[in-house]
């Protein structure tokens, strides 16, 4: 019989605050019990989490089950605040509804990840701009990608849509005006900046770049900030080099409507370049949506916020400049009138220096580097208030006094930390885990800070801090954590005081790289750095408590032994029998002592690197080593004798750990974690690997397995701490070869797919949002499969019909029995549902799929839904876009253009029908609207019934307080 195993699936992830891969969003909180200082919308690996500010509390996750990527771009909609479009690593981008916490629309068009989203005035568009250079502009209403346009060498670095109001411009000669469109509503403009250093203005009517500048001197441009009023630009780069644009919005709008500008107009126009204090290369640029501040960062651990200034101070700065040159005029003897000519020409705002307009407010330094910030528009507060998202899993809340607020002149703006995120999460990587006895609580340790977690509810229940912890385990009772350190020392802290019960310098400022306790629970063992392995015995001491005769008992650790080895021990490990000490070293070996005599018993040669981690089996029979050399090696622990070495990751294999009992009971089937980013599930006896988990973003540093084995827990670089369950669900090994095998082919496929396109079109500025993946494959696959069964059947039916004139008793035809199966439908409504199943977003690229062959069937089927008036829109906009696809061909064909004649009669009909019908009920509705005006009850669209029905509630209340 084949041996089947079962499977362990992802169940919870916590440890998160927000991860460095995405920027992040500050919205006001919705709800009444909501706190004023708002919600912060950040990316956690794969998911989305909207954080409450002020308490620090997880309000929501957003989490699709098949999207593995990282998140790597936020932008909130500006006309449905509860809208967010979030961008992926894989180049997906889903839409979704913070209030359901669903997606609503998901797009697939990049070939790489998103860089940066934005949203158009009305909330109808979304640009997204990512790493393989394009721009897609994406229709939200109609659900697909409208165009490409290409353009930009390097990756999308800015983004924004330039939407002025129209302006017509009056008079002049009509020969010197350029033809107006008057009907056309514009579809304004977009500005993109990219790390090639280039500046782009795009006229999105025309789907052409109208602009291009050269946006830095230094090399790369990185971040691109627009002003609220739209009138200017900052784009900054390396050597803390920021270049500000005057952006003619005015000349933009009269120039919307013009088909034929005579001669080159430039709106965009360089006003100068800004030095920022630091030479990083800048992430973002931030203007405040209502005040004259924005806020520039890199790398590093500040923020910078600079200030526009008002005319009136530019004014006073100018005529101190004016005064000084004046000063230095009358030294040098110039002439009066040569001075006062420069005053004219210095006095005019419009030419002032940009550092007289442009100047820095105060720089905000911050616990961690920076990674993404948003400006915070809280009620009640007049203060600036700037949130900041860190690379070290943090969150905070900046109040920065404005300009207005400064007592006197010569004060120094001040800013101080109002709240912070991060009791949620480690600043560093978790380098160790520890799960307690009753599997109820783990110990996460990392540098300088070790915590306690729930791990049923995963909240934090202590946070200690700590040295640069390198292992750390529960001591038996569950009240006291042992953790050993990279100085060397040996921590204990108590769980339940929250308290460092003692600290002991166990190595002498040697790493300790491992420790375990006893299996009989009275002692610890730890290996260090300085060759040596000591033995400590817990000892409850009673220590005087100062100033009293009183004692208390108190925990100590006494060393009982030393074992001395010939390099640093990296790993060791008791067998469950507690008979045999297992040490590896960094001479790439494995010694096995006996633990009562510390003799030696065997010696594990075979790894051509060093044993990073081992694990010895329950039953005491097997020894499982771990290398950095990416092998497992089984051996027996009778001969020492290697067993097998498996080939087991990609990368250097950090932890090894057992299942206490699996489904035989011998506890013969291990995990192994590595830097690869995988963890693997193997059965140590047929030396078969059962099954890859995937789902971390970042080397896996830890695993610890629960005593019960029905879950196992991971830690990683990517902040994230994962449970992994164990499910009745069954693993059968052939299945899962032929499952990899089958993920291989298919991203092979889908990048093969993935051709250059022709020369012709690649050199073009603009092309088709596309982009062929497995799912639109599939989708071509079911219409070209419905289109061949309904011909079938619709010739089948015809002769039947045919042969019925001359004899009327002749039975009807076999129909397929799917169609039988799916309630005797026709061949036509089969094909629609098909058609009708597939998501709006990859119909056009599953219609691609299909080859021109199928094309005279696919119109047979459009002239049917045309005639029986089946879903209009979508026989329309299936039918434009195969006229598009292939004009060519279907102008040439002679059959094809009597078939178009009849799906033009047939369409227009329809489309008569539905518009006379729409008609009808417009002016049906717009007499009951009459009707109810004139009995005045109330108007038939009344927005304003909600409020003044939360007004007639609030006055009840306060009546009946006044009653009682």
């Amino acid at each position: 019989m084949v041996k089947s195993y079962l499977k362990f699936e992802p169940s919870k992830s916590f440890g998160v605050v927000a991860t460095s891969s995405s920027n992040l969003v500050w919205t006001s909180s919705k709800d009444k019990s909501g706190t004023g200082a708002g919600q912060a919308i950040v990316a956690a690996n794969n998911e989305v989490l909207t954080w409450d500010i002020k308490k620090g509390e997880l309000l929501n996750r957003w989490k699709d089950e098949n999207c593995k990527a990282q998140v790597t771009a936020i932008a909130q909609s500006k006309t449905d605040p509860d809208v967010f479009a979030v961008g992926y690593e894989d180049g997906s981008i889903r839409l979704w509804d913070s209030k359901i916490s669903t997606t609503i629309v998901s797009f697939n068009g990049h070939k790489s990840a998103i860089t940066i989203l934005a949203f158009d005035k009305s909330g109808v568009r979304l640009a997204s701009g990512a790493k393989d250079t394009d721009v897609i502009v994406w229709d939200l209403v109609a659900e697909v990608g409208q165009y490409k346009l290409r353009g930009h060498k390097d990756q999308i670095t800015g983004l924004r849509f330039i939407e002025p109001e129209p302006q017509i411009p009056e008079g002049g000669d009509d020969e010197e005006q350029a033809m107006v469109l008057d009907n056309e509503a514009t579809e304004g403009f977009l500005l993109t900046t990219g790390k090639d250093a280039l500046i782009k203005l795009w006229d999105l009517s025309s789907r052409h770049c109208i602009e291009t500048h050269v946006a830095q001197n230094s090399g790369e441009c990185w971040a691109l900030g627009v002003s609220p009023d739209l009138s200017g630009c900052v784009t900054a780069g390396n050597d803390g080099e920021m270049r500000v644009w005057a952006l003619d919005v005015a000349g933009l709008a009269s120039s919307a409507r013009k088909v034929d500008l005579s001669q080159a107009i430039n709106f965009l126009h360089d006003r100068g370049t800004l030095h920022r204090s630091s030479k990083e290369r800048a992430v973002e640029v931030i203007f405040h949506p209502r005040r004259d501040y924005f806020a520039v960062h890199g790398v590093e651990k500040s923020v910078e916020i600079w200030r526009i200034r008002n005319e009136a101070e530019i004014k006073k700065s100018l005529a101190r400049k004016r005064r000084r040159r004046r000063e230095l005029a009358a030294k040098k003897g110039k002439k009066e009138a040569d001075a006062e000519e420069e005053d004219d020409k210095a006095d005019d705002i419009s030419k002032a220096d940009i550092s007289d307009v442009f100047v820095q407010h105060v720089i905000v330094r911050t616990t961690g580097k920076v990674r993404s910030v948003a400006w915070a528009l809280s009620q009640g507060t007049k203060d600036l208030q700037l949130l900041v998202g860190g690379t070290n899993n943090l969150l905070e809340t900046y109040t920065i006094v404005g300009k207005d607020k400064l007592k006197s002149k010569g004060d120094a703006p001040d800013y101080n930390k109002a709240l912070a995120v991060e009791l949620p999460g480690h600043r560093t990587d978790i380098r160790a885990l520890s799960i307690s006895s009753d599997d109820k609580m783990l110990a996460s340790a990392a540098n300088g800070s070790l915590k306690i977690w729930n791990i049923k509810t995963n909240t934090c229940i202590r946070t200690f801090e700590c040295g640069y912890a390198l292992c750390c385990s529960f001591l038996p009772g569950d009240k006291v954590v042992v953790v050993g350190t990279k100085e060397g020392e040996l921590q204990l802290y108590d769980v339940a005081s929250a308290s460092l019960l003692e600290s002991v310098n166990a190595h002498e400022g040697h790493a300790i790289w491992s420790l375990q306790v006893h299996p009989d629970g009275k002692s610890v063992v730890s290996g260090g750095a300085d060759k040596t392995a000591k033995f400590w015995d817990f000892k409850i001491v009673q220590e005087q408590v100062l100033g009293t005769s009183r004692t208390t008992p108190k925990l100590k650790l006494v060393q009982s032994k030393i074992l001395k080895v010939s390099d640093d021990i990296l790993s060791l490990r008791f067998s469950p029998d507690a008979k045999l000490l297992a040490v590896a070293l960094l001479d790439s070996t494995v010694k096995v002592f006996f633990v009562d005599s510390l003799k030696l018993y065997l010696n594990l040669y075979g790894h051509k690197l060093p044993v990073l981690s081992m694990d010895i089996s329950y039953d005491n029979k097997l020894i499982v080593t771990s290398s950095a050399d990416k092998n497992i090696r089984i051996w027996g622990l009778d001969f020492g004798d290697c067993h097998k070495a498996l080939f087991g990751h990609q990368d250097s294999i950090l932890q090894v750990a057992f299942v206490p009992h699996n489904s035989d009971g011998n506890g013969h089937h291990f995990f192994s974690a590595s830097k690869d980013r995988t963890i693997k599930y193997w059965d140590a006896d047929k030396f078969e690997q059962i099954q890859r988990i995937d789902g971390h973003h970042g080397e896996i540093w830890a695993i610890a397995v629960a005593h019960s084995g029905q879950f196992l827990i991971s830690a990683s670089h990517d902040k994230s701490i994962r449970v992994w369950e164990e499910t009745d669900e069954q693993i059968f090994l052939e299945e899962e070869r032929e499952k990899e095998i089958e993920e291989l082919y298919e991203s092979t496929l889908t990048t093969s797919l993935e051709q250059d396109p022709d020369a012709e079109d690649e050199n073009r500025e603009v092309g088709a949002a596309s982009k062929q993946t497995v799912e639109t494959l599939m989708a071509g696959e079911r219409i070209a499969e419905a289109l061949e069964l309904g011909m079938a059947d619709l010739n089948a039916i015809k002769e039947w019909e045919e042969a019925k004139q001359q004899n009327p008793n002749v039975a009807p035809p076999q129909r397929n029995v799917l169609f039988m199966a799916l309630g005797n439908i026709s061949a036509e409504q089969h094909v629609m549902n098909v058609l009708q199943k597939i998501k709006a977003s990859a119909l056009h690229d599953a219609l691609l799929v299909l080859p021109f062959a199928t094309v005279p069937m696919l119109f047979t089927f459009l002239n049917i839904f045309a005639m029986r008036s089946m879903n209009i829109p979508l026989t329309c906009r299936i039918l434009f876009f195969m006229l598009k696809t292939h004009h060519k061909q279907i102008v040439a064909s002679k059959t094809m253009r009597a078939m178009l004649d009849g799906i033009r009669t047939n369409l227009r009909g329809a489309l008569k029908r539905q518009k006379d019908e729409m008609g009808y009920n417009v002016a049906a509705l717009k007499v009951v609207g009459m009707q109810l005006q004139h009995k005045s009850v109330k108007d038939y669209v009344d927005e304003k019934w909600e409020e003044e029905n939360e007004e007639n509630k609030a006055v009840k209340k306060r009546a009946f307080v006044q009653v009682s």
